[in-house]
């Protein structure tokens, strides 16, 4: 039976916890206190600006997966508590006015909205679909759903035609799936033809979902929301609620795999008319549509070069519905994201990745000027408020994600939840600190160390150096579920990361500097920033040293085992060993034309002249690796082939292989296997001499 707790059994007095958890015998971090912290997500304030509405997930390990529930908090920080406490797991909340919430919830068994009053008492499911709702938006006035939902766009009825679908390949004896185009697999899944598409369901008076659905994208083979990484984010309804717009690459058959031209598209709410694409004159990556309070306006990022994910996004403002497009943010060196309106109107939120923090700024409507809001930490999922304040979440190296608010002017961040707050009491963690110095082309990189917790500077420790993935991204302030260096601090290593060339937050020109010279750069930043770290901490002992990476930075791993035998050991998690291969084995193909100048064919020198394979005679640093069967971005032969290439040539090695994870390792108890056997392996090599 659907459920939810009395909310006053459930209410959490914030500072209570705070004052208990002080108290509380504190210990190194671990792994167990990593999977332990509860993941605040997705927070949505009320109509009234005096609540906030947000998904907390937890670990449970019984089950071997997270579970998500539905929180209610106080905006001015004075109470919190838990609205769900369903087995199947509840998320997505949106308001229905001030006193309810619609949700997504699988307690049916299958994925469906809810709606559940905020004071208590019984959910009621809203949609009876015969597929799961992938994602939603309500109305902006309240008299619709749109919901996501994965259909064959091929069918004339595409809801029940997918289920009949569906049931005849379930039914069917034989196993063998034939493809006529690419994409055959992507990121984790196979493909079967069907794409994620937006349907509007009408609400009655009394707001249940009534008629069938209506596909606004019918017949359109591409998908909204954009897989895998996409939400309900990538559509919106105009505030009259006559209009969709949503970014979809409705491309030509197999150039899906090599084209990243998505763009935005308007189709009437009513299916009245086919849809318009409003950004046919740019061929890159068109994104985030947010209509301006008044609707007048619609909002979007917008990338300049075709073929490459990681271009700097513009804010461009189009006057609603067949004004011109402006780009507002052409001078401003930065790539904003998670795009919202001020309650005014006058100006854009976003965070941006800037110098090791992700700021949130706020960027005048008109001129484009980006203001500073908060400039530490990392933060994320900016809301205004009706007062003009703004919620926002923030995590560091020390916290995983809380809710913040803060005045439209700027200023210090109000908490408004601390639901770690007794966990994080009972913690040690390292001392941080951000340092600088001159790296490759002679700019200025960035990096942080994390000094091991207890630390004596009359003591020698080894060193956790690790390397982030992307290639374009950083390893900055924020707090991280894999890739955590306090637990290196925890377990008595120094830990240092550096943002070198390709990272981003420091100008698209340094971003840039990556293409076409993986090992290049990169390679001389970490190693130059490496003897930077040691000259200025001599209790960092130079042979007692490990590196470890994944992704970009697993490949730097077998890069640098061919380059350098400085480290005692490497460990390598789903990293490339031939960059050439490599291409035929990927799935996105955009980028590693873009990274390497072409396909492989064309310009092979560009894939091999930094390919690790062609260094493998030179390796010899005990080496880990680790890798998962359901990656299908650096597949699992790579893992393989490196794990081959050390055990014939005789290199101390490992392999640890999840056949049920893919580029990330998410179950909990797998992330506990991965750090015992990486910490374990690390101690291995850099155990003190005669220890």
């Amino acid at each position: 039976m659907a459920r939810a707790l009395v909310s006053i059994l459930l209410t959490v007095p914030l500072l209570a916890i705070a004052a208990a958890g002080s108290a509380a015998e504190q210990h190194p971090f671990t792994v167990h206190d990593l999977v332990a912290m509860a993941r605040i997500a997705d927070p949505q304030p009320s109509p009234d600006g005096t609540r906030v509405a947000f998904t907390v997930t937890s670990m449970d390990l019984d089950a071997n997966k997270g579970r998500s529930d539905l929180w209610l908090a106080a905006l001015d920080g004075s109470w919190a508590r838990r609205l769900t406490t369903h087995e199947a797991g509840d998320s997505s909340a949106a308001w229905a006015g001030d006193d309810a919430l619609y949700f997504l919830s699988s307690r049916s068994g299958s994925s469906q909205v809810w709606r559940l009053a905020t004071g208590g008492g019984e959910a009621q499911q809203i949609t009876r679909l015969p597929l799961d709702v992938e994602g939603f938006q309500v109305s902006p006035r309240g008299e619709a759903l749109y919901v996501a939902m994965a259909v064959f766009p091929d069918c004339a009825e595409p809801v029940p035609c997918t289920v009949e679908r569906v049931a005849a390949e379930e039914a069917r004896k034989t196993s063998g799936r034939v493809y006529d185009r690419l994409f055959v697999r992507h990121w984790d899944s196979w493909e079967d033809g069907r794409r994620n598409h937006v349907f509007r369901i009408p609400l009655s008076p009394d707001r249940l979902a009534t008629g069938e659905p209506l596909d606004l994208l019918p017949g359109v083979d591409a998908d909204c929301p954009t897989t895998p990484f996409g939400d309900s984010s990538d559509f919106a309804i105009s505030p009259d609620g006559a209009w969709l717009v949503y970014t979809a690459k409705v491309v030509a058959g197999s150039e899906e795999a090599w084209s990243t031209d998505y763009d935005l598209w308007a189709a009437p709410t009513d299916g009245s008319a086919p849809a318009r694409c409003l950004t046919d004159a740019n061929p890159a990556w068109d994104s985030s549509p947010v209509f301006s309070p008044d609707g007048t306006r619609l909002a979007y990022l917008a990338m300049a070069r075709p073929g490459y994910e990681s271009d700097r996004r513009r804010m461009v403002v189009l006057d609603w519905p067949a004004g011109t497009a402006r780009v507002l943010t052409e001078a401003w060196d930065r790539s904003p994201e998670s795009l919202a309106w001020s309650a005014d109107g006058r100006r854009l939120l976003a965070t941006a990745a800037n110098l090791g923090t992700t700021t949130l700024y706020a960027v005048d409507a008109s001129s484009g000027a980006a203001t500073p809001l908060v400039d530490r930490h990392t933060n994320g999922s900016p809301r205004p408020l009706p007062d003009g304040r703004i919620l926002f979440t923030q995590n560091s190296l020390v916290s995983p994600v809380e809710l913040y608010t803060v005045a439209g002017s700027g200023g210090p961040p109000q908490r408004v939840t601390d639901l770690n707050g007794e966990r994080l009491a009972g913690l040690q963690f390292g001392a941080s600190s951000q340092f600088s110095f001159t790296g490759a082309h002679g700019d200025t990189v960035y990096g942080y160390l994390i000094e091991p917790v207890g630390f004596d500077p009359a003591k020698r420790y080894p060193l956790a150096f690790l390397i982030h993935g992307g290639p374009q991204g950083s390893f900055d302030d924020s707090w991280h579920y894999r890739w955590n260096p306090q637990i290196y601090a925890a377990h008595g290593y120094a830990t240092v990361m550096i943002d070198f060339h390709g990272s981003t937050g420091y100008g698209q020109a340094f971003t840039d500097a990556i293409n076409g010279d993986w090992g290049g750069a990169p390679y001389d930043d970490l190693m130059t920033g490496l003897d930077h770290v040691l000259a200025a901490h001599p209790w960092i002992d130079p042979d007692r040293m490990a590196a470890l990476g994944a992704s970009y930075g697993g490949y730097m791993i077998n890069w640098i085992q061919g380059k350098t035998d400085r480290f005692a050991a490497l460990v390598c998690h789903d990293g490339n060993l031939d960059e050439y291969m490599a291409y035929f084995d990927t799935e996105e193909l955009w980028f590693p034309e873009w990274e390497h100048g072409g396909p492989p064919w064309v310009n092979p020198e560009g894939y091999r002249k930094h390919s690790p394979v062609e260094l493998v005679k030179n390796w010899k640093t005990p080496e880990l690796v680790v890798h998962g069967a359901k990656d299908f971005r650096v597949v699992e032969t790579n893992g393989l082939s490196t794990f081959n290439a050390l055990q014939r040539l005789g290199v101390p090695s490992r392999l640890l292989y999840f056949p049920d994870e893919n580029h990330w390792v998410l179950k909990p108890l797998n992330s506990i296997q991965w750090h015992e056997v990486v910490l374990e392996w690390m101690d291995r090599w850099t155990a003190p001499t005669g220890s």
